[in-house]
């Protein structure tokens, strides 16, 4: 399950410490202006090393484009994207190759295929790094969708449990200091998307939209418009209320978005709202108790360069995957041509 996407496919490959990371977009339209420097932006926001708050972990992440762009413009063909790896540590990870790391997949992974057969270095394909290649598909997404006016943007909700920004940071060096780590909830914002777009029953926008967030690793929750909150609601305080528009191009006729711009699994003209919950990083140095491949208890402290809070860097992810669902299922519904 490495290709995400019916009609706007990707295709993503890569470890933390192999060679580079990549993707491959088969769907794309043609004539689409791109290159390297629309995706160094978005890459740049997910990238290593760039502030305390993030893994020591230095890469430049520069993209490069193999095939299916020329003379600046997509050609219809397959779009291949690498990012090289040049940074790799792995010897931080020799001592504890054999250990289960408490929250990463090392255990799951064994069950799935086997100890002898797992990528240690870095966690290997489970690690957070597999994220660029989820940013490269999503970089010609965003592209496309900016072109007809449709925007993806997110934000950082709460750190933590702390929901003052000016807070973030110390909530966050504090744990760094404790050999510890914090999650946090962030939201995405959709503007711009017309109404009509997605299908019911088993195509639902919101539903696509949730399975692509939540394959992000890390993320444990989403919830679209009011979500959990629904639950404690009347359904008049609820329901999206409706008036007429003597000018129609003022806007959707709802005088509220309580349902976060998703109605019966269809967009309806309004911003699409998306939160999600991101768990703390599984990596710290504070002693935990664990077992090794063999089943014996054993006790580890999980060193080298880690994010004592994957919240800031993964959001441009998020973006990215929500922006090919959207692309997505705009080319399913949509008579328009792109």
């Amino acid at each position: 399950m490495n290709t995400f996407g019916r009609f706007y496919r990707c295709t993503t490959f890569g470890e933390s410490h192999g060679k580079a990371l990549g993707v491959v977009i088969d769907g794309a339209p043609s004539g689409i202006p791109f290159r390297e420097e629309d995706i160094i932006p978005l890459l740049q926001r997910r990238r290593p090393g760039l502030s305390p708050l993030s893994t020591p972990r230095k890469e430049e992440d520069m993209p490069e484009i193999l095939s299916g762009v020329f003379n600046g413009k997509t050609t219809g063909t397959p779009v291949a994207i690498i990012v090289r790896n040049t940074n790799q540590n792995s010897g931080d990870y020799e001592a504890i190759k054999d250990l289960c790391r408490p929250g990463h997949a090392d255990y799951t992974y064994d069950a799935r295929y086997g100890h002898e057969n797992r990528d240690w270095r870095g966690g290997g394909r489970s690690s957070g790094r597999e994220t660029v290649a989820r940013v490269l598909g999503g970089s010609l997404a965003v592209k496309i969708l900016a072109e007809r006016g449709v925007t993806v943007r997110s934000k950082i909700v709460s750190i933590h449990g702390e929901t003052a920004p000016e807070k973030f940071e110390s909530e966050i060096l504090a744990a760094k200091g404790n050999g510890d780590s914090v999650g946090g909830v962030a939201e995405i914002t959709v503007s711009g998307l017309p109404a009509g777009i997605g299908n019911p029953v088993f195509g639902k926008l919101d539903a696509l939209i949730a399975d692509a967030v939540m394959s992000v690793g890390a993320v444990k929750g989403v919830e679209i418009g009011d979500g959990f909150s629904a639950a404690d609601a009347f359904g008049s305080e609820n329901n999206d209320c409706m008036r007429s528009r003597s000018d129609k191009s003022a806007g959707t006729p709802y005088l509220s978005n309580h349902a976060g711009g998703i109605l019966g699994g269809i967009s309806n003209g309004n911003d699409i709202v998306i939160r999600f919950a991101v768990k703390p990083t599984p990596s710290i140095s504070k002693v935990q108790e664990t077992i090794d491949a063999d089943g014996n208890n054993a006790e580890i402290s999980v060193k080298g360069r880690h994010d004592p809070c994957i919240v800031p860097r993964i959001l441009v992810v998020a973006e990215c995957m929500t922006a090919m669902v959207i692309l997505d299922s705009w080319m399913e519904s949509s008579a328009q041509s792109f």
